[in-house]
């Protein structure tokens, strides 16, 4: 690997050349970026979710039951397309002068081996509900008793959750802009944003896909996933731009590629070691967590990878661009 030779601190401290690999850099993330918009497009496009993202039960409003079979160590096998139909068929009575609701949105998915079944209908009274219970019984059971769960949300609930889950988002946004335009430099605020974008970006287009081939909708807890991977993602570039300024102070001669190149190299073990760490437990939730985590964990897991490649390569290689050398201070 070819070192400047400005400084021979430098020939030691280098050992990858960011900046002279940066259009390899921008190329991988540019790819990655625009795989994401073409899934936001398809799934805007796809007549039954005609948003960039497959809404779940929590934004949309709803009733999931979730039902407990009692079949032992192993459950006979379940038909969810046999069963899709019972359901669609069942008859639910009018409640309170209001018609009974369209069931052909129903979703019938099964967990844990089989051993649950999770249902996913329209907005149930706790009469239809318990009707819907005794006539999946049929198909499903036996049932064990009292282990039936009932969740529902409100058409006006579910918009809420999703307008705050947007909010959240944009005030995170905005509040480490800010912090780091005060702190830092607005360079560094923008290069900040940018890389954090990019993170939330791929993730929510990895799961655009998985909305479309395997139906997978995103509900709270994917939005508390994107929040958490934003502080990681940014605590990580923070880290990496405060070392380039401390080189400047150093050694303001050194060229600005080249201090950009001592901060990567200075920073690279910390973060992988860092990303390594933090993904052993998610690793271990994505295993050990249950149906309940496991998106949730995936969410997160793919976010530490991405945002660990967004603090040592994306957002470096884009401050390379600029020609002046950083401020001091």
């Amino acid at each position: 690997m070819t070192v400047s030779s400005e400084s021979p601190k430098l020939q030691r401290t280098v050992r990858w050349e960011l900046c002279r690999h940066r259009k390899k850099v921008w190329s991988l993330s540019s790819f990655v970026i625009l795989l994401s918009l073409l899934g936001f497009s398809l799934c805007w496009l796809n007549p039954s979710i005609r948003l960039p993202l497959r809404p779940g039960l929590d934004f949309t409003g709803g009733t999931q039951i979730l039902l407990e079979r009692d079949c032992g160590e192993v459950c006979s096998t379940v038909d969810t397309r046999i069963s899709r139909e019972v359901l669609i068929n069942l008859k639910l009575p009018d409640e309170k002068g209001n018609p009974a609701p369209n069931l052909l949105g129903a979703k019938v998915q099964l967990l844990d081996g089989g051993k649950s079944v999770s249902l996913k209908l329209p907005f149930l009274s706790a009469s239809q509900s318990q009707l819907i219970i005794e006539g999946m019984n049929q198909v499903l059971g036996p049932l064990k008793n009292g282990a039936q769960s009932i969740d529902t949300i409100g058409p006006t609930l579910g918009s809420k959750l999703l307008r705050s889950s947007l909010l959240s988002l944009l005030v995170a946004f905005s509040a480490i802009a800010f912090y780091i335009s005060f702190r830092y430099d607005r360079r560094y605020a923008l290069l900040a944003i940018v890389a954090l974008a990019h993170d939330v970006i791929i993730v929510c287009g990895l799961f655009a896909w998985l909305g479309l081939f395997i139906s997978l909708e995103v509900d709270s807890l994917f939005a508390v996933a994107l929040l958490t991977i934003a502080g990681y993602s940014v605590n990580d570039t923070v880290v990496v731009f405060d070392r380039i300024r401390e080189f400047n102070r150093k050694d303001s001669s050194i060229s600005f590629y080249d201090q950009i190149d001592q901060a990567v190299s200075a920073t690279l073990t910390r973060t992988l070691y860092t990303s390594g760490t933090t993904l052993l437990p998610l690793i271990a939730l994505i295993i050990f967590g249950g149906s309940t985590l496991y998106w949730f964990a995936i969410a997160l897991a793919i976010g530490v990878v991405v945002g660990s490649w967004s603090s040592i390569a994306l957002a470096p290689s884009l401050l390379s661009l600029s020609e002046r050398t950083i401020q001091k201070g």
